[in-house]
């Protein structure tokens, strides 16, 4: 399969593209766990079909350490025994904030009152801000058919 865009080619994308992935990097440096944040982007990820970013964050999840069991998990987190309180309030909160279409209240009070018990405040605005990036993230390459399966860890960093 081949891209519709090439994001890189582009002058438009290049200018704009920039400032969204420094973006990335500050919430790459935050406080919020490197665990944490991979499987929030996967999970995102596979909620909306972005095959590329399946492919990139479990890579880079892998590569920072990640086993398997967790990653091939992820999608059924639920019923999965291998997270912490914390990564699964991560998770729900992240299923939720991708699925704002899906339910007319968007969070729930009690999803982010448990989020909230997990995370100071600092790594709760940057689950927020991660949650939001992904799905932009996401939207990005779906729309334009970005293929999946190249990714090296560290390509982007």
């Amino acid at each position: 399969m081949d891209a519709r865009l090439n994001y890189f080619a582009d002058p438009t994308a290049g200018k704009a593209l920039k400032y969204f992935m420094s973006a990335g990097k500050a919430l790459k440096d935050s406080s919020l766990p490197t665990a944490t944040q991979e499987l929030v982007a996967l999970r995102v990820s596979q909620i909306n079909g972005c095959a590329v970013c399946v492919d990139m964050h479990t890579k880079e999840a892998a590569a920072a350490g990640e086993t398997s069991v967790r990653l091939n998990l992820v999608a059924a987190w639920r019923e999965a025994t291998v997270f912490t309180p914390a990564e699964r309030a991560a998770l729900e909160l992240a299923e939720e904030g991708t699925r704002v279409a899906d339910g007319a209240g968007g969070v729930s009070d009690e999803v982010w009152a448990y989020t909230a018990k997990h995370y100071d405040q600092e790594q709760l605005t940057a689950l927020v801000i991660l949650i939001s990036f992904m799905n932009t993230a996401n939207r990005l390459n779906i729309i334009t058919r970005q293929p999946a399966g190249d990714y090296e860890p560290g390509q982007f960093h």
